[in-house]
């Protein structure tokens, strides 16, 4: 059962850390490995491992004899920045629409209005003191529920079947280790997104801007004509930036430039930046935009005082999946098939799939009913993960 599988799931712990030179960057990511590994083998799927960074696969063949093989995969992980221990979901049935109270947080559907078109269904929740772990244990649960019915059902006819679950999606690191190659797949789908009809095949181009700034400290008592305050200075780059650019005044296919750390004394003083941009173009010309303000400040300060360092993170998948829609248009043509229209919209932010399409294997991601991730708020609707199943088996369906 859908339900009581994903309550299982989220009550393990599997939280990532930061700043941890393995994958898994947490060993706790295993106990939930070696679970769907156990749970795989039980279904048949004889193939079913786990490799020495928690990376779980397993393999359905056809049984049309079909040449397509087509790739399903979710994350183990949660958060760093929010506990996921001691996770104790709530599960209201028949949601009636109202606020709903949890330790010490309300869900408001003044403040969440997607709650309103939950009503009458089945809500599950945090306690308000953990995640839920919806991000990514419903992809996980719902294609472990796909993978149940296929290896139960064998007149329901399908193509080959690829699924895997990986460790550390929420820091970044861990589908580096993934072998696409002996994946084997045609294409792929990550099962990491919002709403259970969406489809997401564009992300931000991203990249990151180091900033550092030497100033001359001396004793401010005969500072005049001499001190350099690199704090001040760092401050003056800052405000060189075009403020309506931040992502607080954007939007959907509007790009940023985003300060995430600011470090300074007189000496010394640094700046971290993530930008973003859905077009390539745009993104260059953010890049620019920094080192134009380098070559001001240096001007005006002095030789070196400014050095800016600019390192690209990841791509925009569609530059590739334009190229070859097949896994996109499969994925829309499934779920107007089950009467939905897809919902479709850019994701701003990067996901696996981006990253493994640039190690080329094409990966949209679906959506898993789960909302509000990483924080106290997130929640689930099991009624959208049940049409997410359906989704699946329809696309996997010869």
């Amino acid at each position: 059962m859908l339900l009581d599988r994903f309550l299982r799931y989220v009550k393990i712990n599997t939280m990532s850390k930061e700043d941890e030179n393995q994958t898994p960057s947490t060993k706790e990511q295993f106990d939930l490995a070696n679970l769907l590994r156990d749970e795989l083998l039980e279904l048949g799927l004889n193939d079913a491992k786990v490799n020495e960074h928690a990376i779980v696969t397993a393999s359905l063949k056809s049984n049309c004899d079909s040449d397509l093989t087509i790739g399903f995969i979710a994350h183990l992980d949660t958060i760093p920045g929010f506990s996921g221990v001691n996770v104790k979901p709530q599960v209201i049935e028949n949601y009636d629409g109202k606020v709903v109270n949890l330790k010490g947080i309300n869900l408001d559907p003044k403040e969440f209005p997607f709650l309103t078109n939950l009503k009458g269904k089945t809500l599950i929740t945090t306690d308000g003191t953990t995640v839920l772990g919806a991000d990514d244990k419903a992809g996980v649960a719902t294609i472990m529920d796909m993978v149940e019915y296929l290896a139960k059902h064998p007149e329901f006819k399908h193509v080959n079947i690829k699924v895997a679950f990986t460790p550390d999606e929420e820091i970044g690191g861990g589908i580096a280790s993934f072998n696409v190659k002996e994946f084997g797949a045609d294409y792929a789908y990550t099962v990491d997104g919002g709403i259970f009809n969406g489809i997401d095949y564009e992300n931000f181009n991203a990249a990151s801007a180091e900033v550092n700034i030497k100033g001359l400290d001396i004793h401010p008592g005969s500072a005049k004509g001499h001190m350099v305050n690199a704090s001040l200075i760092a401050m003056e780059f800052n405000g060189m930036i075009p403020v309506n650019e931040r992502p607080e005044f954007t939007e959907g296919y509007e790009g940023f430039y985003h300060l995430c750390e600011m470090k300074g004394e007189v000496g010394n003083a640094s700046l971290s930046y993530i930008l973003r941009d859905h077009d390539l173009n745009k993104l260059k010309e953010k890049k620019k935009v920094l080192l134009a303000i380098e070559d001001y400040l240096n001007l005006k300060y002095g030789k070196d005082t400014v050095k800016v360092t600019i390192k690209d993170s990841y791509l925009n998948m569609y530059e590739i999946l334009k190229k070859d829609t097949r896994s996109i248009e499969r994925a829309k043509a499934a779920i107007k098939r089950l009467g939905y229209e897809p919902h479709i919209e850019p994701i701003r932010g990067g996901t696996d799939g981006a990253k493994l399409t640039q190690m080329g294997l094409n990966t949209p991601n679906l959506g898993t009913g789960g909302y509000n991730c990483h924080g106290p708020y997130e929640c689930a609707c099991l009624e959208e993960m049940q049409e997410v199943v359906k989704i699946l088996l329809e696309i996997a369906k010869a």
